[in-house]
């Protein structure tokens, strides 16, 4: 089973020195862990001393989630402990600790009768004491066929027969095929005498038709596609990009270009392929990067390229009439400045595009640009409906009730 981790409620830096020394921890174990959103990893570091870190260990508990606590204080409410500041041996040691701390699987001597395996080679026989001497009138008696044992039932169920060839081995109704069935009362089918079902009543109802699973409409790929964790690795120069240099490092999460996103528009729009990313060896990446100035997390950069992908319109994986909300707030950009009031209408709870565009006051193709650049990089998350709780019956008026009705 692989090893997921994630990163949730910190800031830009702290993910980066994350990213940074989960690549070298991650290496001295012979890269047995994959980093992913947080949405889809199974352990998750949330920075516990951060304002959202909090609300989003309760997000991550109630869903299921292994929560790392990252904080400067000796202990967290959360499953695992990691303390400030982060090295590579302290999250080396925390990787360690949380793989070891996995279930495992149960010994066969623990596991349910149920569930045990079927012995090897069968038991050596017990031998039988010789039977005492009866009357010769009681011999001639017939021997009552000895009660059958039974499942139990749940309680408020009926039972109901289980065919032979869905129990277990060690199941409890299942006869030994080697024993001889108990002979018949005179007078009564030997399924009733044996306190089973004829053959033809335990015939099980067909199954109903398999549903084929529904696929996402195929679509080419994306810049937003290429930088999500796990997609490349290594360090590479964007092909596209001849006026501004645009270099990524996908083992660091970083990416070296302006400081301005706009004017990357018009080179990570349309299709993306491998092939737009070239390589880049280690003295002209040391150059080049050092003329571009400080690196950036390159969650904005994937962020921007799903804001761009669906040109005011849901990409195609996505349910254009569903429900969407923020499940942590993003970090709004500058150059967008209707965002903030996006974001402040999706978090207070699912809505529609259309009902974020109503209560933002945004047009819907910028909420759904927005909505998609939000799902890509798991701040945003599809709800889906629940049904309504049946309504109970009125109950009957009592005698006074229906005398007073006359």
């Amino acid at each position: 089973m692989a090893l997921t981790l994630g990163f949730t409620g910190m800031d830009s830096a702290t993910e980066a020195a994350l990213t940074a020394a989960f690549q070298q921890a991650n290496a001295s174990l012979g890269n047995t862990w994959q980093l992913l959103p947080d949405a889809d990893a199974d352990t998750v570091i949330v920075d516990m001393d951060s304002m959202y870190g909090p609300m989003s260990w309760l997000r991550l508990h109630a869903a299921g989630k292994q929560v790392v606590g990252l904080s400067s204080a000796a202990r967290t409410q959360t499953d695992f402990h990691l303390r400030r500041p982060v090295d590579v041996a302290g999250l080396t040691e925390l990787l360690q600790s949380v793989s070891r701390g996995k279930p495992a699987e149960l010994p066969a001597a623990t596991q349910p009768a149920a569930t045990q395996p079927a012995a090897a080679a069968p038991a050596a026989p017990v031998a039988k004491p010789a039977p005492a001497a009866v009357p010769e009138a009681a011999a001639r008696q017939p021997t009552p066929a000895p009660p059958q044992p039974t499942a139990p039932v749940p309680s408020g169920m009926s039972p109901s027969p289980v065919p032979q060839d869905l129990l277990p081995e060690e199941h409890p109704l299942r006869v030994d095929e080697e024993s001889e069935p108990p002979s018949p009362a005179p007078g009564l089918p030997a399924s009733v005498e044996a306190g089973t079902l004829a053959p033809t009543t335990i015939t099980p109802a067909a199954p109903p038709p398999p549903v084929a699973p529904v696929a996402a409409p195929a679509r080419d790929p994306v810049f937003a596609d290429w930088l999500a964790p796990g997609a490349l690795s290594g360090r590479f120069r964007f092909r596209r990009a001849t006026q501004d240099a645009l270099l990524i490092d996908a083992n660091a999460r970083q990416y070296f270009s302006t400081t301005s996103l706009k004017p990357l528009a018009g080179v990570i729009e349309g299709r993306v392929g491998r092939e737009d990313f070239q390589p880049v060896d280690a003295a002209t990446w040391a150059k080049d990067s050092m003329a571009l100035g400080a690196p950036q997390p390159l969650n904005r950069l994937q962020w921007f390229g799903g804001l761009v992908a669906g040109k005011g319109h849901l990409l195609p994986e996505f349910d254009t009439s569903g429900r969407y909300k923020l499940s942590k707030w993003p970090q709004t950009e500058r150059e967008f400045p209707k965002h903030f009031r996006i974001a402040t209408a999706m978090m207070k709870g699912p809505a529609t595009l259309a009902e974020i565009a109503a209560a933002s006051g945004v047009s819907f193709q910028e909420v759904a640009d927005f909505v998609n650049a939000s799902l890509i990089t798991g701040y945003a998350e599809f709800v889906p409906e629940t049904p309504p709780e049946p309504v109970e019956p009125p109950k009957p008026a009592g005698l006074f009730g229906r005398m007073r009705g006359k």
